[in-house]
């Protein structure tokens, strides 16, 4: 997970928490598969709208 000020290494079974208002970034060297949960009044691309924003994201 790549914050503004460090990367935090998170492996198979790990959790991390990012704080409220934190912008935060996840990269892979290779594809993997993560569960996120976050509110969906969320925007996945913070306040920047563009082709990568979700418009409609999908509730569980």
């Amino acid at each position: 997970m790549e914050l503004r000020d460090k990367s935090i290494e998170v492996n198979e079974g790990e959790l991390v928490i990012i704080p409220k208002g934190t912008e935060h970034r996840p990269v892979a060297k290779k594809e993997v598969s993560i569960l996120l949960f976050e509110p969906n009044t969320i925007i996945n691309t913070g306040e920047v709208l563009n082709q990568l924003t979700v418009k409609n994201p999908e509730n569980i």
